[in-house]
């Protein structure tokens, strides 16, 4: 039996991981980015995926699994922007950013449990390729709420979706790896 949970908290981890060795690298320079620059870079992730699903190679030798991890700090990065705003300069040290990290993460694993007891692991029996068309579904949504200045009559807005992309991309991820 599976226990996603776990899994979940192991692919945050890794990501966790990889968002704090950038931050030493480059410290919080991502906070400048206004929330469009940060749905292009997630989108130029799940489009790349796409590509390779539906060519079935790849041209340049980063693994798929590379990108839905991009996909899930870069939603991550988004989400943090949308609670405290865009800064003109680098403004917060390694030990803020990730403390910032882990409240996002664990608002979005708490959605993740909540939907999964609602829709009872459906995610399971799907298709990675089907969580990228996902995950493009809901970029082209915000894009759209983002032409449209925030502003939604019935939709769900930006939170909401950045959440549901960074879920897929662990799902994607936790599928991967059972596969593997």
């Amino acid at each position: 039996m599976t226990n996603t949970s776990e899994q979940y908290q192991a692919i945050i981890n890794n990501c966790r991981s990889l968002y704090a060795k950038k931050l030493e690298d480059y410290g919080s320079a991502w906070r400048i980015l206004r929330l469009p620059s940060l749905t292009d870079q997630i989108f130029i992730k799940a489009q790349r995926l796409r590509s390779i699903q539906q060519k079935g190679q790849q041209m340049v030798a980063d693994e798929p699994a590379g990108e839905f991890i991009g996909i899930i700090n870069y939603s991550i990065m988004a989400l943090i922007q949308l609670e405290l705003g865009v800064a003109n300069q680098p403004d917060l040290d390694a030990e803020s950013a990730a403390a910032h990290f882990d409240k996002q993460a664990k608002i979005a694993k708490e959605l993740m449990e909540r939907k999964n007891h609602d829709y009872g692991e459906a995610w399971r029996e799907m298709r990675i390729s089907s969580l990228t068309d996902l995950i493009l579904q809901k970029l082209l949504r915000v894009k759209q709420i983002e032409d449209n200045a925030g502003l939604t009559q019935v939709s769900e807005g930006l939170e909401a979706n950045y959440l549901d992309m960074l879920n897929y991309a662990v799902f994607a991820l936790i599928l991967m790896s059972e596969k593997s």
